[in-house]
């Protein structure tokens, strides 16, 4: 899906005290404690986390959903597209709710969304109820991020925003990448993993609406009317002039990042079990865990890189990591994907989160949120497009062709981003 997160904060708001002991139910007298900031900082990042992890459930069940309904893989990159179509839609429509209606208003209803898409695949009959949970799943994601990250940053001690942005970025990335572990470990050793994994989700997501149901508000009446007056609630992506020429570097190399991740959620696990005979789902798991982890640590060293240093460097690693990820596919190894894919994952991180800082110091403040509207639905198009189009050039032909096409083209983005780069004005930043 700023330099710390994968969709920009809200605007900032007034925030409530974070140590308020109780507070009373609207329209009755019954007191309910309410979390300190510490407490509720740790419950908002638990249920980041869990939320994100629940999109990415899917990933390794993928090959036993294709045996039991009996559909392609381009269908199965179909499915997964249908993702990012609900984190678009609601990214632009609920994207600064938050700011009008407090944090805990918005992140229930992403709780709900997440587990109603849990509830369609534990009862999932076939492709239509996949189709519907993942547009669900994505309508969790694009509703929940923004906010649970305002939420975090504002429950933060005063002085520890910073920390407290890296907080969400390890619950976003974080939760992403330990999905398809949670659903691996429970398709090796549990039984009926279609329905089992499901059921730990929601069991995770009750907890995790019990604890925001006792999070301090953050955002005052006050805060909540200025924002209602400020404004439209639908962000309409937009990029100023100044800032297009960064825009077009920053959203060329999101593009090719986001299109890796997307691919080694998407198509990973049929080019494990039908190019290199791994059946195992824990296995593949581990292996789009692992991008994903590279992708917060990638995101990480952003933070110290700066923009500058760091898009450029980010775009010549992710050339390395699918440069990689092709000799894997050349001669069947596991060993060269899984590397590859780190690496990747590693220069997607960096680029992803260097090139977004890029964009937002070039923006401004005025016109931020919709020039990172725009970044992110690019970003969350390179997620879906690119691996429906693997799926039909597999159907055309094999997907080792496919996924070779598919890295040559990531690979020449990420190239045109330093070309672009180094033809830039010297002292424009990146």
């Amino acid at each position: 899906m700023r330099a710390a997160s994968n969709v920009p904060s809200p605007s900032p708001s007034v925030l409530t005290d974070g140590r308020a002991s109780a507070w009373r139910a609207v329209g009755g007298g019954d007191r309910r404690v309410a979390l300190g900031r510490a407490a509720g900082l740790a419950v908002a990042a638990y249920a980041f986390v869990v939320t994100m992890a629940g999109t990415t459930l899917p990933t390794p069940l993928y090959p036993a959903y294709r045996a039991e309904f009996g559909f392609s893989q381009l269908m199965v990159t179909v499915i997964f597209a249908t993702y990012a179509i609900g984190v678009i839609a609601a990214l632009l429509l609920f994207g600064r709710l938050s700011d009008r209606v407090g944090r805990r208003a918005v992140l229930l209803p992403g709780l709900v969304a997440s587990a109603a898409s849990a509830v369609v695949f534990l009862l999932a009959g076939g492709l239509p109820e996949l189709l519907a949970g993942r547009l669900l799943s994505g309508l969790s994601a694009g509703i929940f991020t923004g906010t649970a990250t305002a939420t975090i940053v504002d429950l933060a001690a005063p002085g520890r925003a910073g920390r407290a942005a890296l907080v969400a970025t390890v619950a976003n990335i974080g939760g992403l990448g330990c999905g398809p572990v949670v659903a691996g470990l429970v398709a090796r050793f549990g039984e009926h993993p279609l329905r089992l994994t499901f059921v730990v989700d929601l069991a995770l997501l009750v907890l995790a609406a019990l604890g925001v149901l006792l999070l301090p508000e953050t955002v005052t009446p006050a805060a909540r009317a200025a924002a209602r007056a400020s404004g439209r609630l639908v962000a309409r992506p937009r990029v100023a002039a100044a800032a297009r020429p960064v825009f077009v570097r920053a959203a060329l190399a999101g593009f090719a990042g986001f299109a890796v991740l997307g691919m080694f959620t998407a198509v990973c696990p049929a080019f494990l079990g039908e190019e290199l005979g791994v059946h195992n789902p824990l296995v593949t798991g581990l292996v789009v865990g692992a991008v994903f982890g590279a992708s917060a640590a990638g995101q990480l060293v952003a933070r110290r890189t700066g923009p500058v240093l760091g898009l450029p460097l980010g775009c010549v690693v992710l050339v390395v990591g699918v440069g990689l990820v092709a000799l894997a596919l050349v001669f069947g190894s596991l060993a060269l994907l899984v590397v590859g894919g780190v690496t990747a994952g590693v220069g997607q991180g960096l680029s992803f989160a260097a090139g977004l800082g890029a964009l937002l110091a070039a923006a401004a403040p005025a016109a931020r949120a919709q020039t990172s509207s725009a970044f992110f639905v690019v970003a969350y198009i390179a997620l879906s497009v690119p691996v429906v189009g693997i799926g039909v050039l597999a159907t055309l032909t094999t997907l080792r062709t496919a996924g070779l096409i598919f890295v040559a083209v990531v690979g020449l983005l990420a190239l045109t981003v330093l070309v672009l780069l180094r033809r830039a004005p010297r002292g424009a930043g990146a």
